[in-house]
């Protein structure tokens, strides 16, 4: 199943939202606090249903095509005649112009072709994909934020605004510090891993049963690794490893001493040696152990929620706390078209007028 990628994002506000796509796992994941219904805007019938949808709407999200919508008269041109204080943010690939405009994107696609996965993966290695639809969660972060930022400005116009958001430009922008070496030096990135290309150590190592990601971004933690920690003071005072610089140059080296040592022990040995240092680190946890995790379970970052169909299901709890308290997830994520009659009688149609539109299939 596929959303519109800023959909999951914003619902933990009022579940006003209209979804379509089919249930499963994926389905279920981003569709809390939403209502679904189905509507064949092919049908003269079905486009004057979301017509009136559109009459008394906040915001319209969608993910077609450039130019599919406007070809079946729900464009932001015709959309804003219904309304002008729409906000209608339009989620494409590449964007509404240039000579990609009109070629669909996916995740992976954009990931390969931003940047970003040239960056990513061992030196030596492909390249790789990050392992959850980065590109997609980052494209909704920032439709999310311009449809706040353009509601905020309407309070002031009393105007509509129409957003322009794609996977392309948001996995551009979050190149980062990456784009500005590019930029500002000239520097073409590479991959390295977990490692860092001016920061070392700071990567993953692995220990005698397991890994541990190893941050020492400083000379004060560098100092505070070799010594307390890992009980190889001499790498303190040897030359070779004074200054951040001196680190990077001898990178191979230093990894491999840092590596020797830890391999001596246990992850949970290391765990404890580092506790309170003021070093960054952390196992490379699973799933499972992610969920586990202490503070997971004291920031209940899981919560039950009680489908009519399936039963209580798992799922993650919203990330941002308002005031002390997470926003509550009011509704279980619907099934296909459940609330079709339900919207559709609050915008005024009668049962007489659903019973027409469901026996030709409109809805």
């Amino acid at each position: 199943s596929w959303h519109p990628p800023c959909a999951p994002l914003s619902p933990d506000a009022p579940p006003e939202t209209s979804h379509l796509p089919p249930e499963s796992a994926y389905f279920l994941s981003v569709n809390r606090n939403k209502r679904s219904i189905t509507v064949n805007f092919k049908e003269p019938e079905g486009l004057k249903v979301m017509q009136d949808l559109i009459k008394d709407a906040d915001v319209l999200v969608e993910n077609f095509v450039t130019g599919k919508l406007a070809k079946m008269g729900l464009g932001w041109e015709d959309c804003k005649k219904i309304n002008p204080r729409l906000i209608y943010t339009s989620i494409t690939g590449y964007g509404q112009t240039g000579p990609y405009a009109e070629q669909a994107g996916y995740d992976v696609i954009i990931e390969a072709e931003a940047g970003l996965m040239h960056i990513t993966g061992e030196p030596d290695g492909l390249p790789v994909k990050v392992g959850v639809a980065v590109t997609d969660i980052a494209c909704g972060l920032y439709a999310h934020g311009a449809i706040m930022a353009a509601l905020i400005s309407r309070q002031q116009t009393g105007q509509g605004t129409f957003i322009d958001c794609s996977l392309f430009d948001s996995q551009v922008a979050g190149l980062a510090n990456i784009a500005s070496n590019y930029l500002v030096a000239g520097m073409e990135a590479s991959r390295f891993g977990t490692a860092h290309p001016s920061i070392v150590p700071y990567q993953v190592f692995k220990c005698k049963d397991s890994y541990l990601m190893i941050g020492a971004a400083n000379n004060r933690q560098f100092g505070i690794l070799v010594t307390q920690i890992l009980d190889l003071p001499e790498l303190a005072t040897n030359t070779k490893f004074i200054a951040p610089s001196d680190r990077v140059k001898n990178r191979v080296e230093l990894i491999e001493m840092i590596e020797n040592r830890l391999m001596e022990e246990t992850r949970e040995y290391w765990l404890e040696k580092f506790k309170g240092q003021g070093v960054p680190f952390g196992p490379i946890n699973n799933i499972q152990q992610t969920f586990e995790h202490p503070q997971a379970v004291a920031r209940n970052l899981v919560t039950e929620v009680q489908h009519p169909r399936i039963g209580k299901i798992k799922m993650v709890a919203p990330a941002v706390h308002y005031n002390g308290e997470r926003m509550p997830i009011t509704r279980p994520p619907p099934w296909h078209s459940q609330h079709t009659r339900e919207v559709l009688r609050e915008i005024g149609y009668t049962n007489e007028q659903m019973d027409v539109l469901q026996k030709k299939g409109v809805i």
